[in-house]
């Protein structure tokens, strides 16, 4: 274990212990987070493969980018949990901590004597927040649920396209990401009232609730309109104009939501006629004229290259963009400038690069991260710290194959 993983993290919730037994990504995010924000996480992980993304590749000194990216500040403790006594040692650690974490199926939990009523009944402040893809009273409560089920079934991937293109998922697994996020929310308003009261509480989220829950104003336009809202691409479906356009090397964002932006950009173009244009004077008529007036921008943008655009419409203060790849996004000047990578040192893997969480207190960002740990590296420390037990039945149970650890 490294330094930085016995040491106490700082943070608003520093003191906080979390048993982690989500995988993959909507659950390991959320754990994340909370160990941003200065949580103990001990990540419970199965002994022979781990956490599935262990085995995804591509892989840095033999640690998969997909773990990496999701796993920093967590310790790992490999454990057989369809064991009794493996089930008995993470209900030993539940019963120390404030918040367990799983995303499992419904049910899965309960037939291993690890449900939210059987760790409760030990500690009745617990927190306990399931993740799952529909919820247990679901008409999918059964089924497997990954990122592409969730956006499929939330509209996402009908709205995430051109016109009369094929439906697209988001690159970014918002899928399981929005379960993480809501499961945060949750367990963090938990943790507030149970200061009050002293009493624990199911947190229940499910994926695709939390994606129908993030459609905002394109379910608002359904119930408003009875109309099926549909793709529009970078454009928005009420807003005019506003999207991608071309230039003579490649496309420029615009995003005129309001009036004032709208008349810079007319200013910006040399169209200042299009303001009392009676087609486009107003929201609704530009919305119903669109392709008329994105005619006339195209037109004229065509003429210019994209840096032209961008100098003058920021010159115009009017909102723009250009569109960066993943690599020029995390090379551009506003990353470095807000701090937001880091590089840790895992004693086996070597220099790591890592994300950091966007959030900052008082003008200050997280702690530092600690490297993502490898499979069982914190078994030993936590069965000997958390439940007092000495190396002798450290090692039976390794031996058995109950616990499993990076060293053995």
């Amino acid at each position: 274990m490294t330094e930085t993983q016995t040491s106490p993290r700082k943070g608003p919730l520093s003191g906080i212990k979390v048993l982690d037994f989500s995988r993959i990504l909507s659950g390991p995010y959320a754990s994340m987070v909370l160990a941003d924000l200065g949580a103990e996480i001990i990540k419970i992980e199965p002994i022979e493969t781990g956490d599935e993304t262990r085995n995804f590749p591509p892989f840095q000194a033999g640690m998969s980018h997909y773990y990496i990216a999701l796993n920093r500040s967590k310790q790992s403790l490999s454990l057989d949990l369809k064991s009794p006594e493996g089930a008995e040692i993470a209900r030993e650690l539940a019963a120390q901590c404030d918040i367990v974490l799983e995303n499992f199926r419904p049910g899965v939990m309960d037939r291993l004597a690890l449900g939210y009523d059987a760790l409760r009944a030990e500690n009745p402040g617990l927190i306990y927040c399931s993740i799952s893809g529909f919820g247990a009273n679901s008409p999918h409560g059964d089924k497997p649920a990954f990122d592409i089920v969730a956006q499929a079934l939330s509209g996402v991937m009908h709205m995430n396209r051109e016109p009369g293109q094929a439906p697209n998922k988001l690159s970014l697994p918002l899928g399981d990401m929005s379960g993480s996020i809501f499961s945060v929310f949750g367990i963090l308003a938990a943790l507030h009232e149970r200061n009050q009261t002293g009493q624990g509480r199911h947190v229940e989220i499910a994926m695709l609730d939390s994606l129908i829950a993030m459609q905002g104003y394109l379910s608002q336009i359904y119930f408003v309109s009875g109309q099926d809202p549909q793709p529009v691409g970078t454009r928005h479906p009420s807003i005019v104009p506003y999207g991608s356009f071309p230039t003579a090397d490649g496309h420029v964002i615009v995003a005129c939501l309001t009036e004032r932006f709208w008349h810079n950009f007319a200013r910006c173009l040399d169209l200042e006629n299009l303001i009392t244009d009676p087609r486009f004077a107003v929201y609704e008529q530009r919305l119903a004229n669109r392709d008329a007036l994105e005619q006339e921008i195209c037109a004229r943008m065509a003429g210019n290259t994209t840096q032209y655009w961008l100098e003058r419409l920021s010159e115009f203060d009017v909102p723009n963009a250009p569109i960066l790849s993943i690599a020029e996004a995390l090379e551009q000047p506003h990353v470095s400038a807000r701090n937001m990578i880091e590089t840790v040192t895992h004693p086996q893997v070597g220099d790591l690069k890592l994300v950091r969480s966007p959030m900052l207190f008082d003008g200050q960002g997280p702690d530092t991260s600690a490297a993502p740990a490898l499979l069982g590296e914190n078994s030993r420390d936590i069965l000997r710290e958390k439940l007092g037990l000495d190396q002798n039945t450290i090692d039976d149970l390794i031996l058995k194959k109950i616990v499993g650890a990076a060293d053995a």
